[in-house]
């Protein structure tokens, strides 16, 4: 049966939004990193098929919000290739199903056991909860909204410490976010929305930084009670 020019017109919107951000995957590939950061896992390599499930079920259409957060946390999108991507919330709220992969080389303080991580995600479980509260289903939130991380990969020390991408040095962050700031405005480009939600420190900076057009607005994200989304 043929495909409607609607199903057309998201199956096109969902290829280009992979292929943003098989690009952004690809070149922060081959970026280096020297100590503190001892390990580096980039959650696109081995969680793309979640990824992807995740941008085809929920993000294949023009939205009028985006979301933004800063990079994966260790028992969320580590974990499932989602943002925020809290173990309960991407089988239960989100519906989605998958086998994930290993980071090479993994950490042993780390281990990446996808959907069967026994962990909890809490800024995931308290920004999703707060979603599922205030809409009720996944597809009410999604009409008109998306979750997004500006930065794929994850930095740990040798003891398996989190290093968070803004303590990277300039020689470091500069390839880094150049490549991140280029897929940030491809999904602007994409999605058309008139907001962009810099959700955190991090993500308001680089959201104000990354040269987009559209209209920004920024949450200080510290838990659920401080994120409205009344006004958007």
């Amino acid at each position: 049966m043929a495909l409607s020019k609607r199903d057309r017109q998201t199956d096109e919107l969902a290829d280009n939004v992979l292929a943003a951000t098989a690009t952004l995957r690809d070149a922060v590939n081959k970026l280096e990193f020297a100590e503190p950061v001892a390990w580096v896992y980039n959650p696109l390599n081995y969680a793309w098929n979640l990824h992807e499930s995740y941008v085809r079920r929920w993000g294949a259409s023009r939205r009028r919000v985006l979301l933004m957060g800063m990079n994966p946390g260790p028992w969320g999108m580590v974990q499932t290739g989602v943002p925020f991507g809290e173990i309960a919330v991407v089988r239960d709220f989100l519906q989605l199903s998958g086998e994930v992969g290993k980071p090479d080389p993994e950490h042993p303080k780390r281990p990446v056991q996808g959907l069967h991580c026994p962990r909890s995600e809490v800024s995931g479980r308290r920004l999703w909860g707060y979603f599922a509260e205030k809409f009720g289903t996944p597809e009410a939130f999604f009409a008109e909204h998306f979750v997004v991380n500006y930065c794929p990969l994850v930095f740990m020390e040798e003891s398996a410490r989190n290093h968070t991408p803004d303590k990277l040095p300039a020689s470091e962050a500069a390839p880094l976010f150049a490549a991140c700031d280029e897929r940030l405005r491809r999904l602007v480009e994409l999605y058309e929305p008139q907001w962009v939600v810099g959700m955190g420190g991090f993500a308001r900076k680089k959201l104000l930084s990354s040269g987009t057009s559209v209209c920004t607005r920024t949450f200080r994200y510290k838990n659920s009670s401080v994120l409205s989304l009344s006004n958007l």
